[in-house]
């Protein structure tokens, strides 16, 4: 009906067409089309079309990276259970389309003669609760006048990213100010940090220089360090970053400077926060799932335990 609808401008008339199309075989008479043109849309067309346009503004408001899978959750979070495979149908048929991660570039460089933590994860990246493990790096954005460093701080119970700094250099205080922007929205959220976390980091020469290692132990934290060249010791961080380069960094370029970067990373930070669903914690967002864990009555923490 639809191309019929399109071409009779062109082909003459609704009755030419259907004359052609009925010596290929198909008995549309104009009669019929005319009767279905009156038709009233079905109950499935009507609900059709109300889900592409609640999925349209889901898909829009978090950065156009969404996939079915979390458009899907978003949808029942908001009361509109649904089927996933209706999602799928209806994002196929409206062109949407989930963001795809690219590979990661490493940036470690390791100072051979610094002293390294050892590694006090192995690869657990797991916590009972919040403020127990925090794991950091950094990555590059390439800009028009120059090269600018991003380094974040994420907590591993909620995913939450604590602290991130940004700067034209990747010289130690980027990833102090990372550090330190994780501790003072901790206690500023009434949430201090105390004794017993642990700050997990590949062997890059900046979180193993003196200045990082001293400020981590007047901040009573306990240094955990991973192995050079191996992104699984460091995996939850590398998530991270290939999620901020994939839905950040990739789609809204090009960028022109260190301000333009801070403010599109603060921004996104923001969203990742306190909107963006994440699976591995309940398909919630990471201050959803800490204000949870809040609101729960909170057994006696054992003194030492990490995690």
């Amino acid at each position: 009906m639809s191309f019929i609808d399109e071409h009779r401008g062109r082909f003459g008339g609704v009755e030419s067409i259907c004359r052609v199309l009925r010596q290929h075989g198909l008995e549309i008479t104009p009669s019929g089309f005319w009767a279905a043109k009156k038709r009233p849309p079905s109950k499935r067309k009507v609900r059709d079309a109300q889900l592409t346009e609640l999925i349209r503004e889901i898909h829009s408001v978090n950065y156009g990276v969404y996939g079915a899978r979390k458009i899907w959750h978003e949808l029942r979070r908001q009361g509109h259970p649904t089927a996933r495979c209706s999602v799928e149908r209806l994002m196929r048929d409206a062109g949407l389309t989930g963001a795809v991660r690219g590979k990661k570039i490493r940036t470690t460089v390791a100072d051979p003669g610094h002293e390294r933590a050892a590694d006090l994860l192995n690869r657990d990246f797991t916590a009972a609760r919040p403020n127990r493990c925090w794991v950091a790096d950094f990555t590059h954005v390439a800009g028009w006048s120059g090269v600018v460093y991003v380094a974040f701080v994420v907590d591993v119970y909620s995913r939450a990213i604590v602290g991130w700094s940004a700067a034209t250099n990747k010289r130690t205080p980027l990833v102090l100010a990372a550090l330190d922007m994780g501790l003072w929205r901790r206690d500023r959220a009434g949430r201090p940090v105390g004794s017993g976390l642990v700050h997990h980091s590949d062997a890059g020469s900046q979180y193993t220089s003196f200045r990082f290692t001293t400020h981590l132990l007047d901040a009573g934290i306990d240094a955990s360090i991973g192995s050079v060249g191996d992104a699984l010791d460091n995996a939850l961080m590398e998530s991270t970053i290939g999620l901020y380069k994939t839905e950040l960094i990739k789609s809204r370029g090009p960028w022109r400077s260190l301000a333009q970067v801070e403010l599109a990373t603060a921004e996104w930070v923001d969203w990742y926060n306190n909107q963006r669903l994440h699976s591995a914690i309940g398909h919630v967002p990471p201050a959803e799932y800490e204000s949870m864990f809040h609101a729960q009555p909170q057994p006696r923490e054992v003194v030492g335990a990490n995690s």
